[in-house]
């Protein structure tokens, strides 16, 4: 192609005329303000009633205290992936919400794993459970 021809293909754009903000492929979804306010006063609302339940010491058992909390925690993360992340199963194929499950199961399982190698190494190679077998079995 001439030069010339390559300036009348581009006679009729101007330097200013490259829609660099246009968001041709963007099908993600955007959100309202009333959609941020609400995932605001959720979130507020989700760290208010535990920060209450703790300081008030409603709560008395410790196990119970810590899986309420943790469901706030929770509840609150969800909250926090559809109204701010904007996560749902539609974005992008599916693909954020498939990437975010394997996420969520890959650090679940590197939790537990952690958890179940600490407390088997407390529980079997303390000193104290080999000293405590022994005068078990002298006695």
């Amino acid at each position: 192609m001439s030069t010339h021809a390559t300036h009348a293909a581009h006679a009729g754009h101007t330097h200013d005329d490259h829609h660099h903000d246009d968001h041709h492929g963007d099908v993600g979804p955007h959100s309202s303000f009333s959609g941020y306010m609400i995932g605001f006063v959720l979130s507020i609302v989700l760290t208010a009633i535990p920060f209450w339940l703790v300081m008030n010491d409603v709560i008395s058992n410790r196990n119970t205290a810590v899986i309420v909390l943790g469901a706030f925690a929770i509840v609150q993360i969800v909250v926090h992936m559809i109204f701010f992340l904007h996560m749902n199963g539609k974005v992008e194929g599916g693909w954020t919400m498939l990437s975010t499950i394997f996420t969520i199961v890959f650090v679940a399982i590197a939790i537990a794993g952690t958890l179940w190698v600490m407390f088997h190494m407390n529980t079997n190679m303390m000193p104290a459970h080999e000293m405590h077998q022994h005068i078990q079995r002298a006695q």
